[in-house]
């Protein structure tokens, strides 16, 4: 559904003397905001005739039964036609433009005696850098189908998450699909949002191809963002700790604020203000400090683990609408130690997931991930980029006790060896003179 920065739905079905509305959406700029609207019909010979446009022109086969509106403040526009008959199934274009030929996106409407008439497409808004919740539609079938999230394209709809754990690549670790709640609809949070997430989306439960019990949402990224850049990664030593400040809209009355970890389009709660703490987590995380006058808020943890690596988000929640930010913990890991701690060796993986980050010690040397400090660590690091992996890594200790000690290992075979040379050269030279001087004697 989308062609440059406009994009809209591809089919929509009508009965006959019912209506239908085409929508259309499109980036918030000053261009778009001010360029003629249009929507047209293909005719057999492929030209595409305006049925209406925002210069004031309507067709006159459609004078009375058709209306375009146009709302530059959210990006949208959308025509809709009145009075269904059957010759009205064709395809059509919404677009911005001086011409037909111009941006568009185009449309397969059927008319029929019969048909189910399309649903409103909701729109939902975002920041660039922000986050959006979306409300799915109810369910009233049993609690085990699959819910999904999927992006409409031209051939189908991608899937995105769903409830079984799957995550597209793009989107790890900024979108979780939320439990179902009381009322049988269930959330999707996206944050971080790009503005390539621009689009139309389609969430609902069961099979991507049905479009039963479905909600279709046009999604619309502000790019003008007034969100400020955070850091994406923050890195911890085990044992250690760490603090990271989360952000929410200090205007909003948002009843709790909270901290999780996110897994696979799931988010467990660790922390929050109303005084929850996750029972493998007690004594070591919490909710620092708050200040609702610049809406944010600190969360400290310590005593961090290995396993603590991982996905975070931060969020703030007010009735069905939450405001989340997403945080990746990466844990130094000690591989060597020493009685120096000076001269230990750290080493830094990029992320838990990836096991080639740290499989081997020649791996973490071509990296570049080691750390050294001082001759003697720099030695160690010698032996992780040399050593094959099954050889044992010597400590940087054992290095120095062995360079340092005034004793050498091969003394007790070289002393014995060079005393019976010595005494052997002394015999030698005294046997020869006794022979001399008995030679001169004759």
């Amino acid at each position: 559904p989308v062609s440059s920065t406009l994009y809209g739905s591809r089919f929509l079905m009508g009965r006959v003397g019912g209506s239908v509305t085409h929508q259309c959406f499109y980036s918030i700029t000053s261009a778009n905001n001010h360029d003629r609207k249009y929507w047209c019909k293909i005719a057999s010979s492929g030209v595409c005739y305006t049925v209406i446009s925002t210069t004031g022109y309507t067709s006159d086969h459609h004078v009375g039964r058709v209306s375009l509106k146009d709302v530059p403040q959210n990006g949208t526009f959308a025509a809709t036609l009145t009075g269904l008959k059957k010759n009205d199934t064709g395809t059509y274009r919404c677009g911005i433009g001086a011409s037909n030929r111009d941006l568009y996106v185009s449309l397969n409407l059927t008319v029929s005696e019969d048909a189910s008439p399309s649903g409103p497409i909701e729109l939902i808004h975002g920041e660039l850098r922000g986050s959006v919740t979306v409300l799915c539609p109810p369910s009233d079938t049993h609690g085990g189908e699959k819910r999904f999230w999927c992006k409409l394209r031209r051939t189908g709809c991608a899937l995105i998450a769903d409830t079984d754990g799957y995550v597209g690549r793009s989107y790890e670790g900024r979108i979780l699909i939320a439990p179902q709640e009381s009322s049988g609809a269930f959330k999707i949070l996206i944050n971080d949002l790009k503005k390539e997430d621009m689009g139309l989306y389609k969430c609902g439960r069961g099979r991507l191809s049905s479009w039963d019990n479905q909600q279709v949402v046009a999604l619309q990224v502000t790019t003008a963002s007034t969100l400020p850049r955070r850091p994406k990664f923050l890195s911890g030593a085990v044992g250690g700790s760490f603090s990271f400040q989360c952000h929410y809209d200090p205007k909003g009355n948002y009843e709790k604020k909270y901290l999780c970890r996110w897994k696979e389009a799931r988010c467990s709660l660790l922390v929050d203000t109303e005084g929850f703490v996750h029972e493998s987590y007690k004594g070591r995380i919490q909710i620092a400090s708050s200040h609702q006058e610049n809406g944010t808020y600190r969360v400290v943890m310590e005593h961090l683990r290995e396993e603590d690596e991982g996905w975070y988000w931060c969020g703030a929640k007010n009735g069905h609408t939450e405001h989340t930010s997403a945080v990746k913990l990466l844990i130094e890991k000690e591989t060597c130690s020493s009685q120096d701690p000076e001269t230990s060796t750290l080493v830094k993986p990029t992320s838990s997931s990836s096991p080639a980050a740290y499989s081997t010690p020649t791996q973490r040397s071509i990296m570049g991930l080691t750390h050294t400090m001082g001759t003697i660590a720099e030695s160690t690091s010698t032996l992780l980029s040399t050593a094959p992996p099954s050889t044992p890594v010597t400590s940087p200790g054992e290095i120095y006790h062995e360079s340092s000690s005034g004793e050498s290992p091969l003394l007790p075979v070289v002393l014995p060896a060079l005393f019976l040379l010595i005494f052997i050269t002394i015999t030698i030279l005294a046997l020869t003179k006794i022979k001399l001087q008995k030679e001169m004697g004759k």
